[in-house]
């Protein structure tokens, strides 16, 4: 087979010519669409019976708050009596905020509720769609035509969607063909293939990013979805609708087809496949996602068994987005076997979180899913630079995708080349022009003083007095003296070295002698780190040092809104988002550096960077935390005009990472 050079992709020239014919017409089958309908009913009664079980929480929490109110006023008694504890009164004063602040939280979920069913609601009736293609009910066309349907916004508004269901069948099926009619493309079809996402299964930064990215694209009018390997430790409870499809599916590994089993629902408002093995059940029944030795076999079947589900449900996405190297196989099992089976219109991009792990392989071990080793087993395609008897899958995605997005919210695209690519220098330079840098986000609709359900007051940039009540909310919960004066530094750290740790003492010492009140928060799930944070709290005692060792939602919030200063090992922390949280919260992020100097050249200067690097460094990048208390005191107006400005940033999923996606997809549609 013939191929050539467009640019920094390769095609295929019998895929080109299968690409530019079109694909005949399939016959037509509407004889069951109701069934599709009586589903989406059965959906409907599902998310009923959530939100009762919702209600049923909330009246639960009121219950809670009344007998606390009962057992305060009796403690109130006790004390006029002389008889009673002051210390068990405060402790239940502090437990009845918290119950409040959970009531409230419960009570604004309950008030948008019915904005998150309308998502769900049309995610089921997609999912649906995918079942009858797969099951033979309508053809792969009409299932297109339905899915632009609900991409349409007047179909996903809620109301209009149960009236529909309330019609006949055949009154349903006229409705359905005169939208079908108006319905137009307003934004990408884009399906994630990939092995984590939060919060079913989380391992490391992917599952944050898939999930927030995602969300955040469909807010502004595109359609995502998901497809994930169905993992037995895998939360789902998280699951709205989940549900088995009855029919056969089949995909393709080591010369034979093989059964999978797939199942639907909704995640955070996002349409999930999960792919589930038969024959080779083991793969995704352990008790762990990565770290084995047959890692490529498990992950290349599902790369293969994911794009044999697209086709068969008569899925014609504009991107298939990838992530790391366990999907990056995708990108050349696309352009030499899928590119001619209907998806002549999708483009690949993918993602890179870091370029440790690469996943080297014997090239004979390509065959397993249909790849002709010979042939990809070159300099130019998947053949490590170093160890050049093995092929790199990693390299192989970033050869043969149309974009590559490296997500780090600090480094250049220049430095990431040269300082950190692992090898993989003379790859990404040759494909420079198709890499593009992006930076994390957080989620703004769960972290944002304005609106923040767990705060005693909300406050924003154009009313501070918030802040203030935040702040001395914490010093009471945590028993510190009570001055709205005092300045109030939050740390939350997850892995402590030995030298972090060193670091972390000295510049609390520090800061400590200056009468500065210190909260660290333990998030650590090791137990190793565990112990050395309760050795290390005995190094610390001191009246203005408090640990917290199990950190609920609530008490996390009110630390970033209490807090002045934030201190976070780096600024790159995709895991916890922590600086993007504290500019949000009016709180200075400042990394812990092993020097904790004036001398911080944690950036280069090079072409691009994310706007988030560039007002980091500018602002807060080259601070130590001795030199933010001298600012804090010296120079007041300045340093709050720092923070004002930081809170009118949007560092959110919605805003730069969601435009640098947008532009991409949009750069390789054009190709």
């Amino acid at each position: 087979m013939a191929y050539i050079m467009k640019g920094h992709h390769m095609w295929s020239l019998d895929n080109m010519e299968i690409h530019q014919s079109s694909n005949g017409e399939l016959e037509v089958k509407r004889n069951n669409i109701g069934q599709l309908f009586r589903e989406a009913q059965q959906n409907i009664l599902y998310l009923n019976k959530q939100r009762l079980v919702a209600v049923e929480e909330l009246n639960k929490a009121n219950r809670e708050k009344q007998l606390l109110l009962d057992r305060i006023e009796r403690l109130e008694v006790e004390k006029q009596a002389g008889v009673g504890e002051v210390e068990e009164l405060d402790k239940a004063n502090r437990e009845k905020q918290l119950l409040l602040d959970r009531i409230e939280r419960l009570e604004a979920e309950k008030q948008a509720g019915v904005g998150k069913d309308k998502l769900s609601l049309c995610w089921e009736l997609l999912l649906r769609i995918d079942s009858m293609v797969l099951s033979g009910m309508i053809s792969a066309g009409e299932a297109s035509d339905f899915r632009r349907l609900v991409m349409d916004h007047k179909v996903i508004v809620a109301d209009a969607f149960n009236e529909i269901l309330q019609k006949k069948d055949a009154e349903l099926l006229a409705e359905l063909l005169h939208f079908s009619d108006r319905s137009k493309k307003s934004g990408f079809h884009v399906i994630h293939i990939c092995t984590e996402m939060s919060p079913l299964v989380s391992v490391g930064s992917l599952a944050s990013y898939v999930t927030g990215l995602s969300r955040a694209l469909q807010r502004k009018g595109h359609l995502v979805e998901v497809i994930l390997p169905k993992y037995a430790i895998m939360d789902l409870d998280e699951v709205q609708g989940l549900q088995e499809i009855k029919a056969g599916f089949y995909s393709y590994f080591n010369g034979q087809q093989h059964g999978n089993r797939i199942w639907t629902g909704v995640v955070s408002g996002i349409g999930v496949s999960f792919i589930e093995p038969l024959y080779y059940s083991s793969f995704f029944s352990r008790e762990k996602v990565y770290g084995y030795s047959d890692d490529f076999e498990r992950f290349t079947y599902f790369s293969r068994a994911s794009l044999d589900y697209i086709v068969k449900s008569g899925k014609q996405p504009d991107v298939l987005h990838i992530h790391n190297w366990e999907t990056a196989i995708v990108g050349p099992l696309f352009w030499d076997i899928y590119v001619n089976q209907g998806l002549g219109g999708t483009r690949i991009l993918l993602t890179c979180h870091d370029f440790d792990s690469q996943c080297l392989e014997q090239p004979d071990k390509l065959s397993l899913c249909g790849l002709d080793p010979p042939r990809l087993h070159r300099p130019d395609r998947l053949q490590d630079n170093t160890k050049t008897h093995l092929v790199n899958i990693l390299k192989g995605g970033i050869v043969y995708s149309n974009k590559v997005v490296i997500v780090s919210s600090m480094n250049s695209k220049g430095r990431i080349i040269s300082s950190f690519s692992h090898q993989l220098k003379p790859t990404l330079s040759i494909h420079q022009d198709k890499l593009v840098i992006a930076p994390y986000g957080f989620d703004k609709s769960t972290w944002d003083p304005s609106k923040d359900n767990f705060l005693p007051k909300n406050y924003s940039a154009e009313d501070m007095k918030g802040k203030t009540v935040c702040k001395v909310a914490l010093q009471q919960h945590l028993a510190l003296s009570g001055s709205a004066s005092s300045i109030l530094v939050g740390c939350f750290f997850a892995e402590l070295s030995e030298i972090d740790m060193e670091n972390l003492k000295a510049v609390v010492q520090n800061a400590i002698r200056r009468g500065v009140q210190v909260i660290i928060v333990e998030i650590s799930k090791n137990s190793i780190t565990n112990k050395k944070l309760e050795s290390f709290q005995e190094l610390l005692k001191d009246q203005n040092v408090r640990f917290i060792n199990r950190l609920g939602e609530a008490i996390s919030h009110l630390v970033f809104a209490g807090s002045d200063i934030i201190l976070c090992q780096s600024f790159h922390e995709p895991d916890l988002q922590v600086p993007l949280k504290a500019l949000k919260y009016g709180a200075a992020p400042i990394a812990v550096t092993p020097t904790d100097d004036i001398s911080r050249n944690f950036v280069d200067y090079d072409y691009e960077r994310t706007k988030f690097s560039q007002f980091i460094s500018s602002n807060f990048g080259k601070m130590s935390l001795s030199q933010a208390l001298d600012e804090i005191e010296n120079n007041p107006s300045r340093w709050n005009r720092k923070i004002l400005a930081a809170m009118a940033m949007d560092f959110s999923w919605d805003a730069e990472c969601c435009d640098v996606h947008v532009s991409a997809y949009t750069a390789i549609k054009k190709l």
